[in-house]
């Protein structure tokens, strides 16, 4: 068990299946077009898993954030921060807020939803400042970013290496999961849930 990040289709964003996110799709559609926006209607589907295809996002969150959270105080507004790592589902429209649905989830009473574009921009500066490396996984179908920082290789890569990311490897996953979780709700088109 723990919390995750992870991609979802759409036939499971729309409610097709039991455990689908319907509620929120309909409640976030209403919401963009009260806002002037279209609804967000065009998610593919999750294709089969096969590891390395980029086609499917899935990273759990276990270390501590205590320097995550220290990072982002130091770097970012309080609004910024909010939008940054206050989400619970990610999508891949433009808002310059966020918005909140009264949809319940398994964490709170109300779905905040954030924009792709907003987060990435915010993850790139913070990925920046800490000079993440680049060998930090690109496709994270199931779980690599978690096993490349927890099972050791990056703790050998930053051994060798400088920059802020190895002196703190917790702050960089996180930073690492938020950046690959944009990147990849923007390429796919899909929406990132938190579960």
């Amino acid at each position: 068990m723990g919390i995750y990040l992870v991609s979802v289709g759409g036939s499971e964003w729309f409610g097709q299946d039991e455990d689908g996110w319907g509620e929120t799709a309909s409640a976030l559609n209403a919401e963009l077009v009260r806002r002037g926006l279209p609804p967000y209607e065009s998610v593919p589907e999750e294709p089969g898993f096969v590891r390395g295809s980029g086609q499917s996002f899935k990273e759990k969150l276990s270390p501590s954030m205590a320097g995550f959270d220290a990072l982002c105080q130091a770097h970012l507004s309080r609004e910024e921060y909010e939008l940054f790592a206050g989400w619970s589902v990610l999508v891949p429209v433009s808002l310059e807020e966020e918005i909140w649905l009264p949809v319940e989830t398994a964490y709170a009473d109300e779905t905040v939803v954030a924009g792709a574009p907003q987060v990435l921009a915010i993850a790139e500066r913070l990925a920046a400042i800490l000079d993440l490396p680049p060998e930090a996984p690109m496709m994270c179908d199931n779980l690599d970013l978690t096993m490349w920082f927890l099972d050791g290789a990056a703790k050998e890569l930053a051994a060798g290496r400088s920059g802020l990311w190895t002196t703190d490897l917790d702050t960089a996953f996180y930073v690492a999961v938020y950046l690959r979780a944009a990147q990849h709700s923007l390429r796919r088109g899909v929406p990132i849930v938190l579960t």
